[in-house]
């Protein structure tokens, strides 16, 4: 059985009565405006397995009572004002597969006891104020698929044991406080990951070449950061790519990796801007993928003369130059770029007045 109220424009509180409807499998009452706090009776609610109330305005804390729904396979509370403490007590949930909690006000840190969750493969729990670190019992979950805590306040390293959940697609680490390296078999030990976002945090080292073994790679975004060294020229490798993104790190040295990138043919935006990268850019740049969007190269120490042949990067809306050494004019031909909404061209030299032509 199942209450079903999604999107009805429903306002007012969850009642306590609630808990005597004991044959619900299933409650979704997502996207409407109930508000004031989830009521512990929902934990008499033995027979649930689904539990959604995404996109409310509900309050107080996660009812502790929902460790005794011990059937419980989804839980979504995104989208509500939801505070406190993610409760310990849901570490026995050992049928659950899903658990989305961003976008309340949850703080202190993740539970080890979610090292229990030997069923879960989706933990979302991006823009709260969770602090404390990543608990080393992350790493027991062996079939976790998604693990998402970006915009928080998390400290210290991810621990190693989830660097070998291989059964990982996407890692979403951004705007915490998290350092540490990444590990140089990374591509080995999660060779299914699509997706790798840390941007906004601590990390250093260099960028292990290793990535490319991970052949599914669509999202690699690692900018504001403190990555050093070359840029790996086997990320072509990676035919899925389609977002590499670079950004305010020390990453410097010469453009070699560009020519591999070239085979990147759904590749849309190459951000290394804030960078140390100095020299000529390669023609090779003009043969990124057709699909390019945005190309950020501002503040390096490229010299040279700007390649005309980037017109054929057809479909740019954006293209940052700036604050580089190049000489000479600007092509001409870059009146060419129908689409362009931001061209960063200061210090670039001298402006032809074909860029007019953009409007």
């Amino acid at each position: 059985m199942a209450l079903n109220q999604e999107g009805y424009k429903l306002r007012g509180s969850i009642l306590l009565d609630i808990g005597n409807l004991t044959f619900l499998r299933l409650i979704n009452l997502q996207n409407n405006s109930f508000y004031g706090e989830i009521p512990q009776e929902v934990g008499h609610l033995y027979r649930l397995q689904h539990l959604n109330l995404n996109n409310n305005t509900l309050e107080g804390e996660i009812p502790s009572s929902l460790s005794n729904c011990s059937n419980l396979r989804y839980i979504n509370l995104i989208v509500n004002n939801l505070k406190g403490k993610i409760p310990a007590e849901l570490g026995s949930l050992m049928k659950l597969e899903t658990l989305r909690l961003s976008k309340n006000n949850l703080t202190r840190g993740i539970p080890p006891y979610f090292g229990n969750l030997s069923s879960l493969e989706y933990f979302f729990a991006s823009f709260n104020n969770l602090v404390g670190t990543i608990p080393d019992a992350i790493g027991q979950l062996k079939g976790l698929i998604l693990f998402a805590i970006a915009m928080n306040k998390l400290s210290s390293a991810i621990p190693s044991p989830l660097y070998n959940v291989s059964s990982l697609q996407f890692l979403s680490v951004t705007g915490n406080q998290l350092n540490g390296t990444l590990p140089l078999n990374i591509g080995l030990n999660l060779p299914n990951l699509q997706l790798l976002k840390v941007v906004a945090n601590d990390f250093f080292g260099t960028i292990p070449t290793s990535l490319c073994n991970a052949t599914q790679l669509q999202y690699i975004e690692l900018g504001n950061n403190n990555f050093i060294g070359s840029v790996p020229t086997n990320l072509g490798n990676l035919l899925d790519l389609y977002r590499l993104e670079l950004f305010s790190n020390y990453l410097g040295r010469d453009f070699h990796f560009v020519t591999s990138l070239t085979k990147c043919s759904k590749l849309q935006i190459l951000d290394l801007d804030t960078n140390q990268f100095e020299g000529v850019l390669p023609n090779s740049i003009s043969n990124l993928s057709t699909q390019l969007t945005g190309l950020y190269l501002g503040f390096n120490e490229i010299f040279g003369t700007l390649p005309a042949s980037l017109e054929n990067l057809l479909d740019l809306f954006v293209l940052t130059l700036y604050n580089n050494h190049f000489t000479g004019i600007i092509p001409t031909t870059f009146g060419k770029f129908q689409n362009m909404q931001l061209l960063g061209l200061s210090e670039s030299g001298e402006i032809p007045a074909s860029i007019g032509n953009l409007t």
